[in-house]
């Protein structure tokens, strides 16, 4: 299943993308959706959550790594953004300007939300949480990130617009396994990124297990 979050005439809705347009639904994916008699087709979009929690793992693709000329970690290395940077898909990142940033960048990534109360995950239940798994743009202002926030990642990460997800929500049953997931980024039309999941270090039930056993992931974090 592809879920959305659209604007109608009625507000903003969940729906469901079929091949005559978007099936409005009542409800929410936590809470269950219906589907109505309702379709809309080229409605405006909105992000297909709207996230209580945004972690974000950085370092954990094994090729970037090396290209930074960073050592492996040995854990995941966990910084946040807050849900003020969310942005539909297709919205304007707004680059900052009042603490001004000239090193803004672009990071593909893909985005797992959780969908029911989280706590001391195991890997052989860790992937029941997921809710589904859409596409996430971490926009960084690397000078933010790495001169003028301390040594602290936060700051560089949580501008606002800079979390842009979507256009969808895939429900697990339609991703199969979400660690062999190619993943790309094109600029201008131009393909400035491509890996695959398959490389990150930390698989996706490693994530969900760590992050976990500190803290109780509600329904809706990213």
């Amino acid at each position: 299943m592809q879920i959305s979050r659209i604007i109608t005439p009625d507000g903003p809705r969940y729906a469901i993308l079929k091949p005559e347009g978007y099936r409005v639904c009542s409800g929410t994916p936590l809470s269950g959706l219906v589907e109505t008699d309702q379709v809309v087709t080229n409605p405006d979009l909105l992000a297909p959550v709207e996230p209580t929690t945004v972690y974000a793992i950085g370092l954990n693709y094994r090729a970037h790594a090396i290209e930074m000329d960073k050592p492996i970690p040995e854990h995941p290395v966990v910084t946040m953004k807050s849900p003020t940077a969310l942005l539909a898909p297709g919205g304007q990142i707004v680059l900052p300007r009042y603490l001004p940033s000239d090193s803004v960048d672009y990071e593909c990534e893909l985005a797992i939300v959780i969908g029911k109360t989280c706590k001391n995950a195991t890997q052989a239940n860790a992937l029941e949480h997921v809710l589904g798994y859409t596409a996430a743009n971490d926009v960084s202002a690397r000078d933010w990130q790495k001169i003028y926030s301390g040594g602290q990642w936060c700051k560089g990460k949580t501008f606002d617009t800079f979390c842009p997800l979507g256009p969808v929500l895939v429900t697990p049953d339609e991703i199969g396994d979400p660690d062999a997931l190619q993943i790309r980024t094109e600029l201008n039309g131009e393909e400035v990124q491509c890996s695959n999941t398959s490389d990150m270090i930390f698989s996706v039930a490693d994530l969900i297990v760590f992050l976990s056993g500190s803290t109780t992931l509600a329904p809706g974090t990213v």
